[in-house]
């Protein structure tokens, strides 16, 4: 009988309707990281130029590097939908800036998808495309990084209009 159970319960669960998408990006796009990440380069302090979050823009994010492929985070996780503490580590665990957070960003890997060659703004989202968002180091960051920046987003399927200016 707890087999007759425990088959039924396995079935239900096979046939549940998956999460739906957060809806930042396409279905099925192809996402990519930045081939040349430098992770001592893209440390320091951040502000969040452009997200998906609403009330996050100009707020601060600290990535204090270790020097062993490892980051301590600071500042506001601007990657719900809400404005939250971003607090914990972070570990580069794989090429190109794919990042591992333990506790901020939802848990969820976390790509650097470009970086200008000076680190001045970066692009970061998700595989999941639950989140996107645009970080500089001043704010306003200059016209041409900006643009850059959301053509990276438009490249990786994240929708226009969803990850604000």
């Amino acid at each position: 009988m707890r087999r007759l159970i425990w088959a039924a319960a396995l079935g239900l669960a096979a046939c549940a309707a998956p999460a739906p998408a957060p809806g930042l990006r396409e279905d099925g796009a192809w996402i990519s990281s930045a081939g040349l990440f430098d992770p001592a380069r893209f440390a320091g302090r951040w502000k969040v130029a452009a997200s998906g979050t609403p009330g996050c823009a100009g707020a601060t994010q600290d990535w204090a590097y270790d020097g062993h492929g490892g980051y301590a985070l600071s500042g506001v996780d601007c990657s719900g939908a809400k404005p939250a503490v971003l607090a914990g580590r972070a570990v580069v665990t794989g090429p190109g800036g794919r990042i591992t957070p333990d506790k901020g960003f939802g848990r969820e890997p976390v790509w650097v998808l470009w970086v200008d060659q000076d680190y001045r703004v970066a692009v970061l989202g998700t595989p999941s495309g639950r989140f996107g968002m645009v970080l500089a180091r001043d704010l306003p960051a200059r016209a041409d990084l900006r643009t850059a920046a959301h053509e990276v987003l438009s490249f990786n399927g994240y929708l226009p209009g969803k990850i604000g200016r």
